[in-house]
């Protein structure tokens, strides 16, 4: 695909006259399916400033920066206003030009995520495809909106519905037996989750996601020892994958945590792209993607040493420490993060403790010691009780 002419061709027109638009529009979706920066086209990054270069008024590209912006999560319209100016002016262009239905959807899809409605913006791309199966961006967005939403049957059938539609001679069909293989995987179906996703890597062994996948079904059947071999073998096929190559690291120290291996779970977490909060405190050179995701990851990983094994490693406090320093600040924005932070909790039960992934489950042991020092009744009871675990 790339030039206008192979976007019409596949019935997903654009309403623009740019063909470097639309290429540069079809770099960053790439590397937003391959989880990876491409260094010769500046990264996502730089194929978005390209895009917008080539054709300002281009609404898709208005779309497809703005979308990435919020699905990253490290933004939001009510703290960052430049953000807030980008979302009002892409809605103004959307109503002063001629659009197809499509992108109209997209734009509303990107309005209902921005306000909060996330729920609604997933029927928004949903029916999207379900004139436009081929629609990558609406797919992506979607099955990572369902991730975070924790509804792991909508993330796999979503996929479902569409993965007929796409042939082998489509650019980029790989990557759907990855997305499809990870929602099986979420609902339990470990083999055919395992199955899908070697397929993909048989066609592509750079394929960040599909690892992500096994990584999980290792993690959950559980079989370590196989878990830990895969990821040492593949390593050098995923690293490269800058968005994703953190993540899939936390998943290898988890198995070693598992075992009780921490020193070598730390070594990872020393050694890898996974020490994002150490290089912030002590100023490490090692190159990481610095997204919410690595921050996430790196938090994560050291509140599990932490619970295990904290009295063993004075670093584990330190950096723990420097994760919630925020919490400790007595701003206005600190105290509406607790406000959330308990509202969240006082929903969990009746959602059944659902948030992201199966393995992210990282909320259910940070829990119970919460729960020893909560004021409130009704919020330690609920942090008190396990997870729905079915």
């Amino acid at each position: 695909m790339g030039s206008l002419r192979a976007w019409q061709d596949a019935g997903l027109v654009f309403s623009t006259t740019s063909n470097e638009a639309c290429k540069m529009f079809d770099a960053a979706l790439t590397q937003y399916a391959k989880w990876t920066n491409d260094q010769t086209l500046g990264g996502i990054e730089g194929s978005l400033s390209k895009l917008q270069a080539a054709d300002p008024n281009f609404i898709m590209g208005h779309v497809i920066t703005n979308g990435l912006t919020l699905i990253g999560t490290g933004s939001s319209v009510r703290l960052d206003r430049k953000l807030d100016k980008e979302i009002k002016k892409m809605l103004a262009l959307s109503q002063s030009q001629p659009l197809t239905e499509r992108e109209k959807l997209h734009v509303s899809a990107l309005e209902l995520f921005a306000n909060g409605e996330l729920p609604k913006a997933c029927d928004t791309w949903e029916q999207i495809l379900h004139n436009h199966p081929t629609d990558l961006l609406a797919i992506k967005f979607a099955h990572d909106t369902y991730f975070y939403l924790g509804r792991q049957t909508q993330m796999r059938d979503s996929i479902a519905r569409v993965y007929p539609h796409w042939t082998h001679d489509i650019p980029l069909s790989s990557y759907l037996k990855g997305m499809y293989s990870f929602g099986l995987m979420e609902t339990n179906f470990f083999d055919r989750a395992e199955k899908l996703a070697y397929e993909a890597l048989a066609i592509n062994q750079t394929d960040a996601w599909s690892v992500h996948t096994i990584a999980h079904v290792n993690e959950m059947k559980p079989d370590l020892k196989s878990g830990l071999a895969f990821m040492k073998q593949t390593e050098s096929n995923w690293k490269g994958s800058d968005m994703l190559s953190c993540h899939n690291y936390w998943h290898w120290a988890l198995y070693f945590i598992e075992q009780g291996d921490y020193e070598a779970a730390l070594t990872i977490y020393d050694t890898h792209p996974l020490n994002t909060v150490a290089q912030v405190l002590y100023r490490s050179q090692m190159p990481v993607s610095g997204t919410m995701l690595d921050i996430i990851d790196n938090c994560s990983m050291l509140y599990r040493l932490q619970l295990e094994y904290g009295s063993c490693r004075p670093f584990l406090d330190g950096g723990v420490q420097s994760c919630n320093r925020n919490l400790g600040a007595r701003t206005n924005t600190t105290q509406e993060l607790l406000t959330s932070l308990q509202e969240l909790v006082q929903s969990l039960l009746p959602a059944g403790w659902r948030i992201g992934s199966n393995a992210q489950e990282m909320f259910c042991p940070a829990a119970h010691p919460c729960a020893l020092n909560c004021k409130s009744k009704v919020t330690r009871n609920l942090l008190s009780m396990p997870p729905d675990r079915t």
